[in-house]
């Protein structure tokens, strides 16, 4: 009796290592994909390349953190994308809100709105597409 409870107990602890690490692995394959996602990757631009943002947050320099998966304003799909991405400077911190959509003849991903939204309140308007067609 005292064998079998032994050999449940090692599978209960396998089973569960073996889950923890597949969960684990997905959410970085996840995070990475973001990372790499075109959308993402001009977002970061326009924030690399507004100094009044980056003097804000004290940057460079600048970290970026993960994306919270499970926030509702982090939303992909075919046409169009809403993110909102930590980030953090040497002064302070913030989210980088982004919205894009895709061209779908072209397949490339255009920005539409990028602001920055800091830990204390105050909002950097970065880019926005209504406003520079002007």
């Amino acid at each position: 009796m005292s064998h079998s409870i032994s050999l449940l107990q090692q599978m209960t602890i396998f089973v569960t290592i073996v889950t923890g690490s597949g969960c684990t692995m997905m959410y970085y394959l996840m995070q990475r994909n973001f990372a790499k996602s075109e959308h993402y990757r001009l977002a970061l631009e326009q924030l690399n390349n507004n100094a009044t943002a980056m003097a804000s947050l004290g940057a460079p320099p600048l970290k970026i953190l993960n994306i919270h998966l499970s926030d509702r304003h982090n939303r992909v799909d075919h046409s169009s994308a809403q993110l909102k991405i930590p980030v953090t400077g040497s002064k302070t911190g913030g989210y980088l809100y982004t919205t894009s959509t895709r061209d779908a003849l072209m397949n490339r991903w255009h920005l539409q709105q990028v602001f920055l939204k800091l830990r204390e309140g105050e909002i950097v308007e970065i880019f926005n597409e209504t406003e520079s067609e002007e």
